[in-house]
């Protein structure tokens, strides 16, 4: 979660890192500080709680820490109470609400990650004389750092590793020390972090969206590496202290994909992505009009011998799995499994023949979905990554790797990443199906031909949205919200439920719809809305009779669907239509008006649509 950033050049530091705050906060914003370390050795440092804006008028702009090198941090709260004494950066020595000047601390920290025995090291601390102030387990690494410095009189790197070794967690760590004027020191295991190079300048943050003003050169830091920035230079070394070489990548994103462009919210800007992002996504591994993943190592007679598939996620990409599982067993018949993956990553792993493990994540960064990934190896099986950004940490530990072409996804509910993984997962099943045997070849191209219409037919969608904005008028009130389905249908209606919850506070829940008479019915009053998702044929009757049943207890029936029924069109209060498609593929539509009803909701009861409270984009600790 949170989101750290550093700079070190010829600019004023402070300004940088509150534009680089800015690109984070969707990585958490309960807090956020600055600290700049002036040439002279002079440390300035500003807190605040709440948002970045809150910062940035107690610095006023970044002109109240003049310097050329500085670290930031937006936080989202793990150890302690989202205050300003708990906000970072942390220092070494003690912390006075309302002072800035800080220079009797040897070294100042930011943090992103847990520390697991923070309460071990500050017990260890205390008895050697150090003070804490915070809550937090952060305080505890900065003040182990600046014991290690002081006490072997070793430099910034001998004492970072000699940290590296006695943490147990999870870290992507800055630093700068007092008597290091200008330069940035920094840390990593199992928490992303970027560092990024253009002339005389150094970046470091936690996603590249950061930095993309500034450079497109970027470095990936592996675990228990550490970096030294200096102005226009990065260096890299191992837990031994030894330097090592990590390659220049070249970031592609596209830089308006981190600004909102006109539009009044990342998320619906990013709802409007969607045709290009799922065209990207079909392109990227599309060769002589038909599927290939040769370019990521997955060979045909590799997915030949395939005799099953467990999907392991978390929240959105845990709904692409449920949906793709439907998918796949149908087109491919062969067993697939789907995991939560902080569930999958403490289960009794049981191999069973050539299973392929999927794990699914748009930040390639999320903690649980990581650990899944080493735990499948560890017991010997393949694993395939589908992530959204090149370079991060389940791209690199992944046996295969197929990318999501999304692009940059700032708004903490997700549209586009969502889409673009579905259609991957969509692509994934029509190409194993294919390999296996289990289609034809008219079959396959005629699954390739309804998959190349679905960009077009996602735009269609979005120009009839109206209708759905005025439906989120008369659902903002509701106490409650249920959404239901049967088979792939209740699969989308998992992640409509999770969209208007996370962004508007309604309750809501999805149920497949032949289990709301098992408990969940007693719930339904006068007025409760029912969104049902209807697009399989073959239970269409059964999920309308379901949903008359809440109709008799007074619920107000809304269905989403691209079918036609007398049946249907007498008994619901409102419909959603949406285009015809093959029904293995009419999830990724189901979809979008699901994502504008959460959108409208939220904007409707006056929310903050893109950070809504208690959340952050990425969770890249446990």
């Amino acid at each position: 979660m949170c989101g750290i950033v550093g700079y070190t050049g010829n600019r004023q530091a402070a300004e940088v890192l509150l534009e680089g705050l800015g690109k984070l906060e969707y990585r958490g914003y309960d807090s956020a500080g600055m600290a700049v370390l002036g040439e002279n050795g002079m440390v300035k440092l500003i807190k605040a709680a709440g948002k970045i804006e809150h910062l940035a008028a107690r610095t006023e702009g970044g002109r109240k820490l003049p310097g050329f090198c500085g670290i930031g941090h937006t936080r989202w709260a793990t150890h302690g109470e989202p205050n300003e004494k708990n906000a970072h950066p942390h220092v070494s020595g003690a912390f006075h609400e309302g002072e800035s000047d800080y220079s009797t601390s040897s070294v100042i920290g930011v943090h992103n990650g847990i520390i697991e025995n923070y309460g071990e090291l500050k017990e260890k601390l205390l008895r050697h004389g150090y003070t804490f102030y915070s809550d937090t387990d952060t305080e505890a690494a900065v003040k182990l750092v600046d014991y290690y410095y002081h006490k072997y009189k070793i430099g910034p790197i001998d004492a970072i590793n000699r940290m590296m070794v006695r943490v147990r967690g999870s870290y992507a760590l800055a630093l700068m020390f007092k008597d290091y004027p200008g330069e940035i020191y920094a840390a990593r295991k199992d928490s992303p972090m970027i560092i990024g190079v253009s002339g005389q300048e150094a970046f470091l943050a936690s996603d590249v969206t950061a930095m993309l003003n500034h450079t497109r050169r970027v470095y990936y830091i592996g675990n228990l590496q550490a970096a030294r920035l200096k102005p226009g230079e990065v260096h890299f070394y191992d837990l031994n202290g030894d330097e090592i070489h990590i390659p220049e990548t070249e970031v592609e994103w596209d830089l308006a994909g981190a600004d909102k462009c006109g539009y009044e919210h990342f998320m619906m800007k990013e709802i409007h992505e969607q045709p290009q992002a799922v065209l990207r996504t079909m392109e990227s591994v599309l060769a002589d009009g038909e599927i290939t993943f040769s370019a990521s190592g997955l060979e045909d007679a590799f997915l030949q011998k395939l005799d099953s598939v467990c999907i392991v996620a978390c929240g959105s990409a845990w709904h692409v799995g449920v949906t793709a599982q439907y998918v796949m067993e149908d087109l491919v018949q062969i067993p697939v499994r789907v995991e939560l993956a902080s569930e999958y990553r403490y289960r009794r792993i049981l191999p069973f023949g050539n299973t392929l493990v999927i794990v699914i994540s748009q930040s390639g960064e999320t903690a649980d979905s990581l650990e899944a990934i080493r735990v499948a190896k560890e017991n010997g099986l393949s694993t395939l990554g589908i992530v959204n950004v090149d370079g991060s940490s389940i791209a690199r530990e992944a046996e295969f790797v197929l990318y999501t072409k999304a692009g940059p996804e700032i708004s903490v509910a997700t549209t586009k990443a969502f889409s673009s993984q579905l259609m991957l997962m969509y692509l994934f099943a029509v190409k194993l199906a294919y390999v296996k045997g289990r289609m034809g070849k008219e079959a396959y191209l005629s699954c390739l031909k309804e998959l190349r219409s679905i960009p077009d037919q996602i735009a269609g969608l979005l120009s009839g949205k109206e209708r759905i904005q005025w439906l989120a008028s008369r659902c903002a009130h509701a106490k409650d919200v249920f959404f239901i389905g049967r088979g792939a249908d209740y699969a989308i209606s998992l992640e409509g439920s999770l969209k208007l919850k996370e962004i508007s506070y309604i309750h809501s829940e999805a149920y497949a719809a032949g289990e709301l008479k098992h408990g969940t019915i007693s719930l339904i009053e006068n007025r409760t809305p029912v969104v049902g998702v209807l697009t399989q044929e073959g239970v269409l009757e059964k999920t309308i009779s379901n949903m008359k049943e809440c109709k008799a207890r007074g619920a107000y029936l809304i269905a989403v669907t691209d079918m036609e029924s007398g049946t249907m069109d007498s008994s619901m209060d409102f419909i959603i239509r949406i285009p015809k498609t093959d029904p293995h593929f009419s999830g990724i539509l189901a979809v979008v008006p699901l994502q504008l009803l959460g959108y409208y909701v939220s904007v409707s009861k006056g929310l903050d649509v893109d950070k809504p409270r208690n959340l952050a984009k990425s969770v890249t600790v446990e």
